[in-house]
């Protein structure tokens, strides 16, 4: 499977243009668990910053999980006097089934959420869908880490949260500074690819699709933000931290395994329209490059102590071929994995015959420069025959290199077309998002904030539902049939 350099389903980003239409531009979810006393003073602050600075229309969505106080209440009230708030209600725990379940049912563009006790100053959220909204990126979230962030909080928890995120960046390889932070949003027509592939239902939802998105090469675009911890929360730190080290495992023994299908939401090359009409673009030549070189390296090293110690018992030509054998598969079976990044066991036998015929190629050449060597000395020393078949070998990597690329792992994804592209197309007169296959249809104008929305519901009405059943048509606007939560979702998750 190819996860660096697949055109995936996904379309090319584009800006949202600006217009006028119904459908709310950025839908901002509040996954709650009994927080009756955190809820109301939560969305009435929120909502005054959107209609003050937030230039497009914009929904606010309570995710009640299963809450056993007044929460649902609540909600219902605010619902009744804020045009732009709605609510769901879910039978099960889990902020990640709440963030599952809403976000596939929304039919705004710009998905967003963050947690009820508003530690992190609103002023970051505009900033924090504005890459989405422009295009530029896939994804964004908030950054307590980064060097211009004002962090307010206890040494016990910012010690847990930076050694959390060590962990992510020594097992996972994670790229992002702050996977833990209340405050993400995400481009529609991106967690509609993604959101199946995250399996978490509970805290380790965030680290989980941020994870894969990077793997994927997916843009995250990260905010700098003021935050200030809440002391009341009341976060079970030791069972969250146990639940996110499992999913930790579980999604390194899925990525090292390659059982992910990372190419499914992979960009194609260039989300500039100019640049959709450039055929057989090299993807990812520098980086392969790099560990080709990397590989060769070792493998240079590897085949010259090989060759030290077959020396000591044979001649040089038969010394020469058993190093040069056994380093061929391994540096074979090393550039697979890690230069051209094929993962999994598939095609990995043709691969190796594959690689066995460039080993004779390269075979021929070292060879050669032996054979010519012996001829013009009939006994050069030690130091001399290894100095000749550094330089064959230079010349057979190069060549090695080329036929590597072209030959044993061609970027054969790049010319395929997909037979059915998940597509975001949007118009005043139908402000929903559709699948379209085959193609790409553009982007209607960006919603501004209506008069009258057409989302708001009747007055102390809450919707019920359960995980995993909002393909009911719940909602009036949405296309998007809800994921049905898996078999084995369980997770009790864990109250706020």
């Amino acid at each position: 499977m190819r996860t660096d350099s697949s055109p995936g389903t996904l379309p090319a980003r584009e800006h949202l243009p600006a217009g006028v239409a119904g459908t709310p531009v950025l839908d901002v979810v509040i996954p709650v668990c009994n927080e009756e006393k955190d809820l109301g003073p939560c969305v009435i602050r929120l909502h005054d910053h959107l209609k003050r600075t937030f230039p497009y229309a914009f929904r606010i969505t309570v995710a009640d999980n299963a809450s056993t106080d007044t929460t649902p209440q609540v909600a219902g009230r605010l619902e009744a006097e804020l045009a732009e708030v709605t609510s769901f209600r879910l039978e099960q725990k889990g902020r990640g089934r709440a963030l599952r379940t809403v976000w596939s049912a929304s039919d705004a563009p710009i998905l967003a959420y963050m947690d009820v006790d508003l530690s992190t100053d609103l002023n970051a959220l505009l900033p924090l869908v504005a890459p989405l909204i422009s295009g530029h990126s896939d994804l964004a979230i908030g950054s307590r880490l980064a060097r211009s962030s004002r962090v307010v909080r206890g040494a016990k928890r910012e010690f847990i949260s930076r050694s959390y995120n060590l962990i992510l960046r020594g097992s996972l390889q994670a790229r992002f500074s702050d996977a833990q932070c209340g405050f993400k949003a995400i481009r529609r027509d991106v967690a509609r690819v993604l959101l199946p592939m995250v399996e978490d239902t509970g805290w380790f939802f965030d680290t989980e699709m941020l994870v894969i998105a990077e793997r994927a090469g997916l843009r995250i675009h990260e905010v700098p933000v003021d935050w200030v911890d809440d002391p009341d929360s009341t976060v079970h730190i030791v069972k969250t931290a146990t639940d996110d080290l499992r999913g930790v495992w579980r999604v390194g023994k899925a990525l090292a395994t390659g059982s992910l299908p990372l190419d499914r939401i992979a960009r194609p090359f260039g989300d500039d329209p100019r640049d959709r009409d450039i055929q057989d673009v090299p993807k990812g030549l520098a980086r392969q490059l790099v560990g080709f070189c990397v590989v060769g390296a070792l493998s240079t090293l590897f085949y010259l102590v090989l060759y030290s110690l077959f020396r000591e018992f044979s001649g040089s030509q038969t010394a020469n071929a058993l190093a040069l054998l056994v380093s061929a598969v391994a540096n074979t079976a090393a550039n697979r994995r890690l230069t051209f990044g094929v993962r999994g066991r598939g095609g990995a036998v043709r691969h190796q015959a594959q690689g066995l015929v460039v080993f004779g190629i390269g075979l021929a050449l070292t060879s050669g420069s032996l054979a010519a060597l012996n001829a013009a000395s009939s006994d050069p020393a030690h130091s001399t025959e290894l100095a000749v078949l550094v330089a064959a070998n230079l010349a057979a990597t190069v060549l090695r290199f080329l036929l590597f690329r072209a030959w044993v792992f061609p970027d054969l994804d790049g010319g395929r077309e997909a037979s059915s592209t998940v597509l975001a197309g949007h118009n005043p007169s139908s402000p929903t998002y559709t699948a379209v296959p085959g193609g790409h249809q553009p982007q209607g104008p960006l919603p501004q904030r209506p008069a009258h929305p057409p989302y708001a519901q009747g007055a102390g009405t809450t919707t019920r539902l359960r995980a995993g059943e909002a393909a009911d048509g719940t909602w009036r606007d949405a296309t998007v049939q809800v994921q049905p939560v898996r078999p084995h979702d369980t997770d009790p998750g864990g109250p706020r």
